[in-house]
C-alpha cells in the first residue's frame, strides 16, 4: 500500500481510534545509496495492514514483523539494515546503502 507520509500519519491516527494498536517506522538515518529518505514511514496494524514505505519494498517484511513485535512488547527498537562493515550483505538492500529503522509502538 503506498501514501504520502502525512496520509501514513493519518491512517495511522484513524487505526488507533478504532482500537487497533499500531506500530510506527521511521528511517531515522541513511548512508550511500538509500531507497527513501531520512523521516520516511510506515505504519503497521496489529493485524499486519501497512501503509507507507521504508524501503520501496526491500525490507518491509522484516519491519512488519518487528513492528508486530513490538506492539506485543510495548518496547521501541533500531534496526540496520545494509551491507555491514566487513562487506558481508545483511538483510535487504539491494542498493548498497544503509538504512537505520526506528519503530515504535503506539500505545
Amino acid at each position: 500500500m503506498s501514501a504520502s507520509e502525512t496520509d501514513v500519519l493519518d491512517l495511522a491516527r484513524q487505526w488507533l481510534e478504532q482500537g487497533h494498536g499500531v506500530a510506527l517506522a521511521t528511517v531515522v538515518n541513511t548512508s550511500g545509496s538509500a531507497p527513501r529518505q531520512t523521516g520516511s514511514h510506515i505504519a503497521v496494524r496489529d493485524d499486519g495492514l501497512f501503509a507507507g514505505s521504508v524501503s520501496a519494498g526491500c525490507i518491509e517484511g522484516a519491519i512488519i514483523e518487528e513492528s508486530l513485535a513490538a506492539m506485543k512488547d510495548g518496547r521501541h527498537r533500531t534496526l540496520s539494515f545494509g551491507i555491514s562493515e566487513d562487506g558481508v550483505f545483511d538483510t535487504g538492500l539491494l542498493c548498497g546503502g544503509q538504512i537505520e529503522i526506528l519503530v515504535e509502538p503506539i500505545l
